[in-house]
């Protein structure tokens, strides 16, 4: 018995390594990971790095911490998104056909686990919440900044007085990860790319079987969502717990659709206590495999109990994380944090620009009356939207709720970062989306990873700014012309 199962998993590895040995034979995937190379070296310049990076005497003593330094730097990140898109499109006829899709993927994250915290300071946070544990405070009732060091010094300015609102399960596992790293700042950040991972690597086993158990072609599910440049760069390179949170996301609508009910809401619930817009989840996972067959109130009035089960149960694990941390809901009071700078939101910049009219007229001692205005504004219709797709989708295609759900979310709500779009994004093709949509949401990625490269790059001047708006015109061309002739 034991011979066998020893010769089972050789097998098993030798398959996995032939798979691998197979990926980067193809030019699309040397492609993709040059740009992850570049990417990965492009974060060690001064534009990516935080005050308190532990990179910064070598690269003073290099030399490295000029303008030319960090102008080159935007520029390899800028060409660096630009070669992770091409490949990306240039590889989607050979998903499944020559090469598997969690191969590609192992090769394009290989430079980004040993890169610093890429397109965002987010990790530095987390490190800093789990110190905050480590030292007995509560992340919800204070702020980085009340330890100084370095930690705090790590964390984006903007937030290190601010408190957080993440889930609790979420903070408790920065906690371990900073216990981990011997209470070193800097590799406590790199390490929270492990629950990040997880999350990664949730979606890239299940979410192509969700599509085979929905009828929906696994390629195209495979080729969007799991090589996607959005996932590789935010969720593996930037380490954002996001991709924690969507990747049990994904193993609840799994569970579900294998007919385990009540698993799949423990899943849902231990997603929320990552992330909070989790619960969204609840709805789609009570109608899958309920048999709801009309909106006739006796229909409906069947289907409820099993709605407030789903509802009950994924709160309820959520509310027994929080207790059994000993976090509390203090969430709740910092639940305006992210609506706190301007962001790709829609309405945030729409409110933003009001704002300067209006202070300029000083008809807002206040400040900030029309940015909270839109954001109010831009939350309700966020609310109506899933409201709407709950009477018109949820019942007969209860993933096509979630994806235009979560993306409702995340437009409309008071704070949009790119990471956001892949809470429904890598939902995206299981809705079966039409050839429009497809080239939509290719030039959508373009478009939102040059903004990705570009936002860290204000520290570069406006000369370095520019150089990146002009490569962002070239991608979008890039792609629109890679469109036209794959599809």
């Amino acid at each position: 018995m034991r011979a066998r199962l020893v010769s089972s998993v050789a097998d098993a590895a030798r398959v996995r390594w032939a798979d691998v040995t197979e990926a980067i034979r193809l030019a699309p995937v040397r492609l993709g990971l040059l740009g992850t190379i570049l990417l990965a070296l492009g974060s060690l310049t001064p534009a990516y790095l935080p005050q308190a990076s532990p990179f910064w005497p070598t690269m003073r003593a290099l030399g490295l911490d000029t303008w030319w330094a960090m102008a080159f730097g935007t520029a390899l990140v800028i060409v660096a998104v630009g070669c992770l898109i091409v490949a990306w499109l240039r590889l989607r006829p050979a998903i499944y056909v020559d090469v598997k899709h969690w191969a590609v993927l192992a090769w394009w994250s290989l430079p980004l686990l040993v890169a610093p915290p890429i397109f965002s300071h987010d990790a530095y946070s987390y490190a800093a919440h789990g110190w905050l544990m480590h030292n007995g405070l509560n992340p919800y009732e204070t702020s980085p900044a009340v330890l100084p060091g370095g930690f705090a010094d790590q964390v984006a300015w903007v937030w290190r007085f601010t408190p957080t609102p993440y889930g609790p399960l979420s903070l408790e596992i920065s906690h371990w990860l900073v216990d981990l790293a011997g209470l070193n700042p800097y590799y406590s950040a790199v390490l929270m790319r492990l629950p990040a991972l997880v999350g990664v690597a949730l979606i890239v086993h299940y979410l192509p079987r969700i599509g085979r158990q929905m009828g929906v072609p696994p390629r195209d599910v495979a080729w969007f969502a799991t090589i996607n440049p959005l996932l590789v760069i935010d969720f593996v390179g930037g380490a954002h717990n996001d991709a924690l949170m969507v990747g049990l996301v994904v193993l609840a609508l799994h569970l579900a659709y294998r007919g385990w009910f009540w698993p799949a809401l423990l899943a849902a619930g231990v997603a929320m206590s990552v992330k909070q817009p989790a619960l969204l989840a609840a709805y789609p996972l009570a109608v899958i495999g309920s048999g709801w067959a009309s909106w006739h109130w006796r229909d409906v009035l069947a289907f409820l109990p099993r709605l407030i089960a789903a509802f009950a149960v994924v709160i309820g694990v959520f509310v027994a994380i929080s207790l059994a941390t000993g976090l509390g809901f203090g969430w709740m009071n910092a639940a305006g944090v992210p609506g706190m700078i301007v962001t790709l939101a829609p309405f945030s910049l729409l409110g933003w620009l009001l704002q300067q009219g209006a202070d300029a007229l000083g008809l807002d001692p206040t400040g900030r009356a029309f940015i909270g205005g839109a954001q109010a504004v831009g939350t309700v219709l966020a609310l109506l939207c899933l409201a709407w797709l709950a009477v018109t989708r949820a019942r007969t295609e209860p993933v096509r709720f979630l994806a235009w759900g979560y993306l409702a979310v995340a437009i409309f709500g008071p704070a949009m970062h790119p990471w956001y779009l892949l809470w429904g994004g890598v939902l995206l093709p299981l809705t079966r989306p039409s050839r429009r949509l497809w080239r939509v949401a290719a030039v959508v990625t373009a478009i939102v990873l040059v903004y990705g490269a570009a936002n860290l790059a204000w520290r570069n001047d406006a000369v370095a700014l520019a150089l990146a708006a002009l490569a962002a015109a070239g991608l979008w061309l890039t792609v629109r012309h890679q469109n036209r002739r794959r599809t």
